[in-house]
């Protein structure tokens, strides 16, 4: 009896985990901060998450509509928005949320094609935008215990030569964006993130460990500079190394290329920390190792699938 076989296109794997799967466990994994953001700056932090959450939204489906594509709910745009306003000032304009993370969506994903054929990461473009365009409301900080308007810990670190208790910026309760203050919970997403192996842990340990080793040479030195334990803790280090800088679209695919990304964002985050006029660097170091991404991957290619 003549034998009949099925003969399909790759890929012949198939996989539960897709997009959608993918962007709902970012979301879980922030889901603790998020709450914690609420608790510290009340409504305003809803607002805002309302805001960058709809403007995202909202701005994706007018520009498909626009190519006429089919608008696809894979949460890509949700998780965006949230990612968006966890990195805003708590006393942004919602006018300035809504365009922030507009310009993101559309000159950071959509003109490049669309989800996963984008190079830098569509929310920090978004910020980076705002940060051009609005740089006092995007600098102006309010304390979470009184709402008087205040210096982040790394501003006064960088302008006053004040340093903030480990304890209060490992918690939280200090000024910051509405998002990356609370260093305990987003460490518990990222790792959270990892077991469910959503993301690839090479690119946090390279990322936060090369701050930590490059801060500790310097702090032996001059300890004005600030301890490697402040500069993990302080400002947006968290938020961007679990969850900014693991985004698989704008990062290497090659085991070697994303320790070599993550150092590559450890060692521009502490340089314009250290050296320029701005006193975070987290936001600047992403974007940049975004653009050497494909760089890095013809640098370091993978090994073909059977070779040793």
């Amino acid at each position: 009896m003549q034998e009949r076989f099925k003969v399909r296109i790759a890929p012949h794997i198939f996989s539960r985990v897709n997009v959608s799967t993918m962007m709902r466990d970012v979301l879980i994994a922030l889901f603790p901060a998020i709450l914690f953001s609420v608790y510290l700056w009340g409504v305003r932090a809803v607002y805002v998450y309302a805001v960058a959450v709809f403007g995202a939204v909202s701005s994706e489906w007018v520009i498909l509509k626009i190519r006429k594509k089919h608008f696809v709910n894979d949460l890509s745009a949700i998780l965006t928005g949230v990612l968006f306003a966890m990195t805003m000032p708590p006393g942004i304009p919602l006018f300035y949320v809504f365009v922030g993370v507009s310009f993101g969506i559309i000159f950071g994903k959509q003109l490049f094609g669309g989800l996963g054929q984008n190079i830098f990461n569509p929310a920090l473009l978004g910020r980076v935008f705002l940060m051009a365009s609005f740089p006092v409301a995007m600098t102006s900080w309010i304390s979470p215990l009184d709402a008087v308007t205040s210096a982040s810990p790394l501003g006064a670190w960088k302008f006053s030569g004040e340093m903030w208790e480990t304890s209060k910026i490992f918690m939280g309760n200090c000024p910051g964006s509405i998002g990356e203050t609370s260093s305990l919970l987003l460490s518990l997403g990222g790792i959270f993130l990892i077991v469910r192996k959503t993301i690839d842990w090479r690119i946090p340990l390279s990322y936060i460990g090369s701050v930590f080793v490059l801060s500790g040479i310097r702090y032996l030195f001059s300890p004005a500079a600030g301890s490697p334990v402040f500069h993990i803790f302080a400002g947006g280090l968290m938020l961007g190394a679990f969850f900014m800088a693991t985004d698989p679209v704008t990062s290497p695919a090659s085991f070697k290329g994303r320790f070599i990304f993550g150092s590559g964002c450890g060692l521009f985050t502490l340089f314009i920390r250290y050296f320029s006029g701005y006193p975070e660097g987290v936001m600047f170091s992403i974007l940049l190792m975004n653009a050497f991404s494909p760089l890095i991957e013809r640098m370091s290619p993978p090994k073909p699938f059977g070779t040793k």
